[in-house]
């Protein structure tokens, strides 16, 4: 590894730990400047009036949950546990929000990882189908297939499969988490963004690697459109694509809080919802922490792994964006 390159990737790594930094505390203080008092709501939860509590009783209680701090000490606090991976108590239902997360996070991660691999199937097909096809009506109504899909907003998605293919077909349950057949409405309902957004990047980079000489050289070589397509276009068409593989992760993430609540899905998703509802600050914190960190892993993996897909690729500068030379692949 030389030199340039190890400034770049330690330059990498040190921007993922500034915007993960940067996510917490932002969220950390977007939830203290909320008009709302976290000791109070954690009384309405267990069924408790404030009034009947001895002065000692509500000292006990804020000194249990590191509520009787200064926010700057509760900040330091709760940053100083994540790094060591405690995330706190649950406010209002005080046990570790380690354990509730844990509890949660096996549906969420089956629920994104069938939504990722079905919008890239589908969003790969849908692109390759809309630049290889010759009849131009049935071009441009592909090519237009994405902007429609994301387009319409998740919670219409949802209800719209809900309608049709459980209350009208009955195929599929219309709630819970139970099953293969449980799950297949939700990955659509996350799948139809994600395969949009990638469908629209891939055939934008199509068109522009269809029109490069070297594709015309392959053609003048006697190869076929399917190889000239495949062989040749795709490889260089998807390098583009992969920089848009952490928005397909934040879509798949934040899709799953929108997907969990209107399918009625145990999972990560519906428990941020359901934190959020009751201000449970430390469930909030982690979720948002570990959604950040989900999506600033892979954002660091592509930048660093691209180099590796594309020779092309020089690190003139540790900060600075990868820059292509040379001819095309």
């Amino acid at each position: 590894m030389g030199s340039g390159t190890a400034r770049y990737v330690v330059g990498r790594i040190a921007q993922a730990a500034v915007v993960l930094w940067a996510a917490y505390s932002l969220t950390f203080a977007i939830l203290y400047l909320l008009p709302s008092d976290p000791m109070q709501l954690q009384l309405a939860a267990a069924g408790i009036q404030e009034d009947s509590l001895t002065g000692e009783q509500v000292a006990a209680m804020k000194a249990e949950f590191g509520l009787d701090r200064s926010i700057g000490a509760q900040y330091w606090h709760h940053l100083a546990g994540v790094l060591h991976g405690d995330f706190g108590v649950s406010l209002t239902q005080r046990v570790p929000v380690t354990e509730l997360i844990a509890q949660r996070i096996g549906p969420t991660l089956v629920l994104s990882a069938a939504a990722a691999v079905v919008a890239l199937i589908a969003g790969s097909g849908l692109a390759c189908l809309a630049t290889f096809v010759r009849w131009n009506p049935l071009r441009v109504l592909l090519t237009r297939l994405p902007a429609v899909g994301a387009s319409f907003p998740q919670f219409f998605v949802a209800l719209f499969l809900i309608q049709f293919f459980s209350f009208q077909l009955g195929w599929f349950p219309a709630t819970g988490s139970q099953g293969a057949s449980s799950l297949v409405m939700p990955v659509l309902t996350i799948s139809v963004l994600a395969s949009s957004v990638l469908a629209q990047v891939l055939i934008k980079s199509f068109d522009e690697t269809l029109r490069q000489p070297y594709i015309a050289t392959a053609r003048a070589k006697g190869l076929s459109r399917s190889a000239v397509h495949l062989r040749h276009a795709f490889r260089n068409a998807a390098l583009p694509a992969m920089t848009i593989l952490g928005v397909i992760v934040g879509v798949t993430v934040t899709s799953s809080i929108v997907t969990e609540t209107v399918f009625t899905r145990e999972g990560v998703g519906r428990l941020a919802q359901e934190a959020v509802l009751a201000q449970d600050v430390p469930v909030v914190l982690a979720v948002v922490t570990i959604a950040a960190t989900v999506f600033v892993l892979v954002n660091l993996i592509v930048d660093l792994i691209y180099p590796l897909l594309d020779p092309r690729i020089s690190h003139t500068r540790a900060t600075a964006a990868p820059t292509l030379e040379g001819a095309p692949l």
